[in-house]
């Protein structure tokens, strides 16, 4: 049922302004190597993500050995109201502020999905306004704290139909899933159940993570 509603969802999503939005303050979790933090697609289920979020954290264990992994939900609506990208936004980056201040070894893998993905867009400096369901960057992963991100793992990125993606620091570290046909990350594609497939990228995400750190 829910998975029918993201279905419905998909098929009336529009691009979106946000306003500045502030994020409550973070409890800092369990100092690992690793924290994978996962912003889930619009109306998503699943713990960090039924499509993509869960079973790529699944694979990242798989994959990276000898070191711990812990996981963090990006704590935002993931609806369509006109603040939800930006909420993610804000709240991702107080995340990662606050475990890299009281966690100094710890290194950071970004995952985002659909929705997500413009969360991680704009934590990373790339601004996701003008795509489906996008918003302004309200907050930004700081410099110092850039070397710490590991990899950014996108899946079907709403950017990516307006022409852009992601450049400059991060473009090294990250890998850009996009569907053939998926109408959410291709300009003109009209398969919108492509855009539910990812599961199937998470091996090749996690093994490319796994090579960044």
């Amino acid at each position: 049922m829910r998975i029918r509603l993201y279905l419905a969802a998909l098929s009336l999503v529009g691009g979106a302004g946000a306003a500045a939005v502030s994020a409550p303050p973070a409890s800092a979790a369990a100092c690992s190597d690793l924290d994978v933090v996962a912003a889930r697609g619009t109306f998503e289920p699943g713990t960090l993500g039924l499509i993509v979020g869960d079973p790529v954290y699944s694979a990242l264990q798989k994959k990276i050995t000898g070191r711990s992994l812990t996981s963090y939900k990006v704590n935002y609506p993931a609806d369509l109201s006109l603040t939800s990208a930006a909420q993610g936004n804000a709240d991702l980056v107080n995340h990662v502020n606050s475990q890299a201040a009281a966690c100094p070894n710890q290194r950071f893998i970004l995952v985002g999905y659909s929705q997500g993905a413009n969360v991680v867009d704009n934590s990373i400096g790339i601004s996701s306004a003008g795509a489906v369901v996008g918003s302004p960057i309200v907050a930004t992963i700081p410099a110092a704290l850039e070397s710490r991100v590991a990899a950014v793992l996108l899946f079907g990125n709403p950017i990516r139909a307006i022409g852009k993606s992601v450049t400059g620091t991060y473009q090294s570290r990250t890998i850009d899933f996009c569907a053939k046909g998926d109408p959410v990350c291709e300009a003109g594609g009209n398969d919108t159940l492509a855009h539910l497939g990812y599961t199937a990228n998470a091996d090749a995400a996690a093994t490319f993570a796994a090579g960044k750190v």
